[in-house]
């Protein structure tokens, strides 16, 4: 019988990522995400429901989530499931995570991302794209984002690319 494990999920990240490299030199960068739910219960009231979802990031994907991405800004992932097991002081222990392959940054310029200037007020720090020109302002802007894949590389971003 086929198996299929794929995952899509948008939210915010609830930390900065973390990012560090492999003796290899490979990038990997952990990320926490929060998705939310809204639903009626039995009594026809709306309940809202978060969920916590640990995602793991490699290669150029790994950077760029480190690179452009804050505490509390969307997300979209696409991966796959992946089950982690240890042990821990005699105890078994196990962790169900999500190995993020596609990252798609959401969210328009500025919105919930801080003002025109750097770490502007209300949400993650805005960075700038090392590409930028001398003088070119983060502010104001469309929905659009980047979509960066494992395992493809991909030049430096473009002031299109950057959600903010």
């Amino acid at each position: 019988m086929a198996s299929f494990n794929r995952v899509i999920l948008v939210g915010n990240l609830t930390r900065d990522p973390e990012l560090r490299y492999t003796p290899g030199g490979t990038a990997v960068t952990d990320i926490g995400l929060a998705v939310n739910d809204r639903r009626k219960n039995a009594q026809g009231e709306w309940v809202e429901e978060t969920t916590f979802v640990d995602v793991t990031l490699w290669g150029r994907t790994a950077e760029i989530a480190s690179e452009y991405l804050g505490k509390g800004a969307p997300a979209l992932i696409e991966g796959r499931l992946k089950l982690d097991t240890w042990e821990s002081e005699g105890q078994k222990r196990s962790k169900l995570k999500v190995v993020g392959e596609k990252l798609q940054l959401l969210g328009a310029r500025g919105a919930g991302q801080g003002g025109g200037g750097q770490g502007g007020s209300g949400g993650a720090p805005t960075r700038r794209a090392r590409s930028a020109p001398q003088g070119a302002g983060n502010g104001g802007g469309g929905n659009s984002g980047g979509g960066y894949e494992s395992g493809e590389s991909y030049g430096e971003p473009t002031e299109d690319d950057i959600p903010f």
